[in-house]
This record gives C-alpha cells, sequence and structure tokens, in this order.
C-alpha cells in the first residue's frame, strides 16, 4: 500500500502538524474516526487549547482521560484534550518516592506556576500524554493534533529540554540534600541566589530551593522518560503528516516544517492541503451573458476558476518540493464541518483522492 493511505495505516502514531487556520484539527479528527470506522482502536489527542475537537466530536472533556466518541464501524475512537498541569501532577505522583513528598511539590507556589505557564511545559506534558497512551497498550493508533506549526517543532525539541535542564549544573547543586539549602551550594550559585533574591525576593528564593530539595531522587526517573519519549518519536510507526492550505503563507510554512523534519533525521509521512476551490466548468458561456443580466455571476465564476488555477499551480509546486512525500488535496467545503457526520463526509474524500502530483485535482 503505497501513497498517504499507507502512510496513515501503516502507522501507531501520526502527528498531525501545520499551521494555525487551515482545519488541522478537523483533519485529526477525520483520520482518527475514519480508521475507528476501518475497524481499528484509535484515540486522537489535541495539544491545542481550542476546543474545535470536542466540538466536533460532540464530547465533553474536563480532564485529560480519554472519553469515547460513537462510530460506525467496528473499531473504538477516543479522544483526549490535554491538561498539561493535570499532566504534570499524574508525573510527580508517579516518580515521588513518598505521597508526602509528591504533596510537598504540588502544594509549592513555585511548582503551581512552572506547571501552568513555564514555557515548554505544555509541549512536553503532550509528549507524555502522547507517550502514557501508546505504551497503555490500549489503541492500534493514536493521533495527535498539535499547534501550528512553530510550536509544534517544540514538541520534538520537548524531552530533549528537558534533559538538559535537569543536567544542568546549578539545577543538580540545588538538588543536594541539605537543611541548610545556602550551604548544600557552590560560592558561585549562592551569589546567584543572592541577586535573584535582591530582584525578585527572598521569599521566591526559598520557594525555588524548596522545590528543587523536594524534587531530590525524582530527576532520574524523569530523565528515563524524557529519553524514552525522544526514541518513540522517532521510531518507525511513528509518521508525521503536515496539514496546511493552498494560501501562499500556509505552502510557505509547509516548506519550513518539512525542512525542519529532514535536517531532525526524520521525515513527512504525507502532505494534505486542505480547502482547495473547486474548478468550475466555464467553457463556452455565451457573450450575451457575459454582458447580460448575468454578467455579475460569469465574472464571479470566472474569478473562482482564477483561484482555484493558482491553488493547483501552488500545490503542483509543492509536489515537486517535498518528492517523493505524497501530497492530498481536500475541497472546501460549502458548510463548516462542526459535527461527527461532516466528518464522516471529509473523511470519505480523504479516501478517495489520489496524489495531488498525478493529475489535476477537480471536484
Amino acid at each position: 500500500m503505497t501513497g498517504l493511505l499507507g502512510t496513515i495505516v501503516g502507522a501507531d502514531v501520526l502527528v498531525c502538524c501545520g499551521p494555525g487556520g487551515v482545519g488541522k484539527t478537523t483533519v485529526s479528527a477525520t483520520i482518527a474516526l475514519a480508521e475507528a470506522d476501518a475497524g481499528r482502536r484509535v484515540c486522537v489527542l489535541t495539544v491545542d487549547p481550542a476546543r474545535r475537537l470536542a466540538d466536533a466530536l460532540g464530547i465533553d472533556v474536563a480532564s485529560s482521560e480519554p472519553t469515547a466518541v460513537a462510530v460506525t464501524g467496528t473499531g473504538s475512537l477516543d479522544a483526549v484534550m490535554l491538561d498539561s498541569a493535570g499532566t504534570f501532577d499524574q508525573l510527580i505522583d508517579r516518580y515521588a518516592d513518598t505521597p508526602e513528598q509528591a504533596e510537598s511539590i504540588k502544594g509549592n507556589r513555585l511548582y503551581r506556576s512552572l506547571s501552568s505557564s513555564l514555557a515548554g511545559t505544555q509541549e512536553y506534558m503532550a509528549m507524555e500524554k502522547l507517550y502514557e497512551l501508546v505504551e497503555s497498550g490500549r489503541y492500534d493508533l493514536v493521533v495527535v493534533d498539535t499547534p501550528p506549526t512553530r510550536n509544534a517543532l517544540d514538541l520534538l525539541d520537548a524531552p530533549r529540554r528537558l534533559t538538559s535542564f535537569l543536567e544542568n549544573r546549578i539545577f543538580r547543586a540545588l538538588l543536594a540534600p541539605t537543611r541548610a539549602y545556602l550551604k548544600a551550594v557552590s560560592f558561585a550559585t549562592r551569589a546567584l541566589l543572592g541577586t535573584i533574591g535582591k530582584v525578585a525576593g527572598a521569599e521566591l528564593v526559598a520557594d525555588a530551593v524548596t522545590f528543587f530539595q523536594a524534587f531530590a531522587g525524582m530527576e532520574e526517573g524523569f530523565a528515563r522518560r524524557a529519553g524514552a519519549i525522544h526514541d518513540r518519536l522517532r521510531a518507525e510507526g511513528t509518521r508525521f503528516v503536515l496539514v496546511t492550505s493552498p494560501r501562499p503563507d500556509s505552502i510557505a510554512e509547509a516548506y519550513y516544517f518539512e525542512a525542519r523534519l529532514r535536517e531532525s533525521g526524520l521525515e513527512a509521512g504525507g502532505v494534505i492541503v486542505n480547502r482547495v476551490h473547486p474548478t468550475f466548468d466555464a467553457v463556452g458561456i455565451p457573450d450575451e451573458l457575459v454582458d447580460g443580466e448575468l454578467g455579475e455571476m460569469v465574472g464571479n465564476l470566472r474569478r473562482l476558476n482564477a483561484i482555484a488555477s493558482a491553488e493547483d499551480l501552488a500545490v503542483r509546486e509543492l509536489v515537486e518540493a517535498v518528492a517523493p512525500v505524497p501530497v492530498v488535496s481536500l475541497p472546501l467545503t460549502s458548510e463548516p464541518i462542526h459535527d461527527v457526520e461532516g466528518l464522516t463526509r471529509l473523511a470519505a474524500l480523504l479516501g478517495t483522492q489520489r496524489d495531488a502530483g498525478h493529475s489535476p485535482v477537480h471536484w
């Protein structure tokens, strides 16, 4: 089996990436629903904080636990909305030596701030949740709907950044067990803490050191997990699908992400160009119609065909640039897709489209 369909069927982890506003969440849900209807056990995880996926699937997800979605086929579909802070809490519970240590960390003011607002936390927790879902053995396929492209690249780097942080010399010094924490660190570290204390306040510094010391003994578990997640993103069954639109800025983002994947030693398994304008038959329109009462409508028809022609050229250029990666186009629909019925219609279209590079795509 070749092309994009082979990419999807051959994957057990499918990461859907792309710029914002191209229907990536909808496409992710469509793929997940189609594979569930085909008999696979599927879970779709959205990292996008918007509730578009939940609305499309008709579910109300208040936590990061899988919620069942009704499907018509023989498989099953669960959906998960990422709860970054909740996932972080679960990690603390897993790696703490005692319940008291876990509660000490989760009650720390610095931890509460880090778990909800630290740059990169959401990306790492998304990869942690992905790994948890894959390792559960409950699913044949996990589909990940990522944030817009350049943030999605942070997902790939999140395990490495966490490992680098845990290996930082100052971090490790602050983990040294002692009651008098300032005696446990080097002169340079004490000087740094003193400077931070003058700017941010001694109370914040005390919270920071209390957090780091409560974390003692857990860093190795986090580092091992980060390494396992890093390896899983590069495993044979993990595939990346780029979702874009025929707009020039969106096409440029697709080029950028495909190049970044290759720089990371990875490759795109396929590209889906969503919301392509259809081409209408405008051959043989009499001149009297152009100049008559229907002139405005004929002009509109010709403008739409000009847009479709420009999009077709952009898609063809994309096909050549990313070859041999398969590229498939999906049409612009007349109404927004906001329910399972709409996703099912789109899934049917996705299953019938040929690679866009083989022939013009018309509907």
